[in-house]
């Protein structure tokens, strides 16, 4: 693996982001799932061959997701420059760091002209809860977890797996969210069949989610945040949420921020409640959505150079130990 391909990635994620009309790799993933979704449903006679069902969902998923991106890879392996665009072009498909931004962007213009209705639609396209009668600092809470919450699935998660096994691992650590994003509620369509990606997902982000804390103080304070809060926050409130995992990203902003996140929630109809997130210091303003994408740019910066740190390391203690 080239630490350059995750580099010119990444770049390339800052730069271009994900245009509407570019045949994104999730697409397929997605289709894969809910085609193999749709088989599983047709043969399960109970809750608990639909259970079973949701295992053989995420391996098939993952497993050709992986398979056929190593084989890509392997493919352009005999020239090295091919290799590395190759590569290069895969992880940056795994990242969504400018697309992130842009669309937070585009609910806090929506914002800005009072037009609270579209507003409502902009943000539904970004968020699985209920918009229909959000008022305007609801819908900032959410444009703030979802941007705070995404650091971590959209950026540091798919990087860290990127320079542990490159872009084979990457994408499959991208099936493993999409399978989480498809089918991981908790609701009655979905909690049997989705348990094993629920499940799953958690797993994958249990190390970026704690990371994150640490990379997502040291953007703060590079941004003249409240970066001790910010990891005072991130510790403090790491189990009010219903994820094991989303409160450490969130937490971290929320205390950088002063503001308060969580709370009920309505999922399909369904209302879910969450504790809340930070303290109340001030009350939250559409600003607040500038500023968490400062965070998670800061954030996903930080985190390349820490990754390369410990990746250089241990490449020298390997040789090291080799030699």
């Amino acid at each position: 693996m080239s630490i350059l391909s995750i580099y010119i990635g990444y770049v390339t994620d800052l730069i271009v982001g994900d245009p509407y009309s570019f045949p994104h790799p999730v697409r397929f993933i997605g289709k894969l799932i809910n085609f193999t979704q749709c088989i599983i449903r047709k043969v399960s006679k109970n809750d608990r061959q639909l259970k079973f069902g949701g295992f053989i969902l995420w391996l098939i998923t993952v497993g050709i997701t992986y398979l056929t991106t190593y084989a890509i890879v392997k493919l352009f392996s005999f020239n090295i420059l091919l290799s590395i665009v190759v590569n290069s072009f895969i992880i940056y498909t795994t990242l969504a760091t400018k697309c992130l931004k842009d669309e937070a962007l585009k609910i806090y213009n929506v914002l800005k002209t009072e037009d609270i209705e579209k507003s409502r639609i902009q943000l539904s396209y970004i968020v699985g809860r209920d918009t229909t009668n959000l008022s305007e600092p609801e819908i900032i809470r959410a444009t703030v977890e979802t941007v705070a919450e995404n650091t971590v699935d959209g950026i540091i998660a798919p990087m860290f797996y990127a320079f542990i096994g490159g872009a084979p691992l990457a994408m499959a650590y991208k099936a493993i969210n999409t399978l989480d994003s498809t089918v991981g509620y908790k609701n009655k369509k979905y909690k049997d069949i989705g348990f094993a990606s629920a499940k799953i997902d958690d797993i994958a982000n249990y190390i970026p989610a704690r990371i994150s804390v640490i990379l997502m103080t040291i953007g703060s304070f590079f941004l003249n945040y409240n970066y001790r809060n910010c990891f005072k926050i991130s510790i403090r409130d790491r189990k009010n949420h219903k994820s094991p995992n989303c409160a450490f990203s969130e937490g971290a902003v929320s205390g950088a921020l002063g503001i308060q996140l969580g709370g009920t929630n309505v999922y399909f109809g369904e209302k879910v409640y969450k504790p809340t997130i930070g303290d109340k210091l001030r009350e939250i303003d559409k600003e607040d959505i500038i500023k968490t994408n400062k965070i998670m740019y800061a954030s996903s910066f930080v985190s390349m150079l820490v990754f390369t740190l410990i990746y250089v390391l241990c490449r020298m203690i390997l040789i090291n130990l080799i030699i």
